[in-house]
């Protein structure tokens, strides 16, 4: 990558990823799983979605790969408290994987394209075309920023949508990936007949769901590295943040309180 991932990895960012699951978060390519499939999953962080591939694949291996070891322990811990024991984690780049053409079953990656610049992604979705074996897959999915809804309509929530993308796009990233991912494959040499262009989204409305996904911002927006990048980037000062912590705090704890947002998600047939 050639920006910086600008949430780092503390503990707030690893508690909001290690909650992603194929369940939650990768269900589109379920249908495409075979028990002996060699799958790598690029930006896997915590290790969530690729320790729950590695349980679907049981006669098959998964290697997460990550632009630093920080997040393995936690995959690893998973791993072994799930008995799960066909799964590795490397250090590598997506623009210049590690592995020879033609590798893997399926290549996978969620959430990773929206904070590479427009050269970078396209060299990355390469990547994961080169050393995905002929027949296989290359699977991403993407958030999209710009679908994000919310209710009620606390006083600065809109306002941490708006911060967020601006951060997002100084930063040489896309926030509105979503829409866009469909369009980027082609781009990076996917003919339109072999991608299967799909939808998810992810919403959160119990008192468990609401409780858990404000407090994962309240810590994000106070303690990761996306505080630090919107200071020293000028793009918001301490007090600002405390403001849009406190809006998160509000939604959180109102009985009412619904977020959704939209993501872009491909099946890319590798020929």
């Amino acid at each position: 990558m050639t920006q910086e991932y600008p949430h780092g990895h503390h503990q707030s960012v690893l508690r909001g990823h290690g909650w992603r699951t194929v369940s939650n978060s990768a269900a589109y390519l379920v249908g495409s799983l075979k028990p002996d499939m060699v799958i790598l999953d690029v930006g896997c962080g915590p290790g969530s979605i690729t320790v729950d591939l590695a349980s679907m694949v049981p006669q098959g291996k998964v290697i997460g790969l990550d632009t630093t070891s920080d997040p393995f322990e936690a995959g690893l811990k998973l791993a072994a408290e799930r008995g799960v024991n066909n799964v590795s984690f490397d250090v590598g780049d997506a623009k210049r994987l590690p592995f020879p053409d033609k590798t893997f079953d399926m290549v996978h990656a969620h959430q990773v394209l929206q904070y590479l610049d427009k050269d970078d992604r396209v060299q990355a979705i390469r990547e994961m075309r080169r050393v995905a074996k002929s027949g296989g897959l290359v699977c991403m999915r993407e958030g999209d920023q710009g679908t994000v809804t919310f209710y009620p309509e606390v006083n600065g929530l809109k306002e941490f949508v708006d911060l967020y993308c601006k951060v997002a796009r100084a930063n040489g990233g896309e926030p509105d990936a979503g829409r866009r991912l469909h369009t980027w494959v082609k781009e990076a040499g996917f003919l339109a007949a072999d991608i299967t262009v799909t939808a998810g989204t992810w919403c959160y409305n119990s008192p468990e769901e609401r409780a858990w996904w404000s407090s994962v911002w309240v810590d994000r927006i106070q303690h990761s590295g996306w505080r630090e990048t919107t200071i020293t980037g000028g793009h918001a000062t301490q007090t600002d943040l405390n403001h849009l912590a406190e809006a998160w705090r509000a939604w959180g704890s109102s009985e009412d309180g619904w977020y959704a947002i939209v993501h872009g998600e491909v099946l890319c047939q590798v020929r």
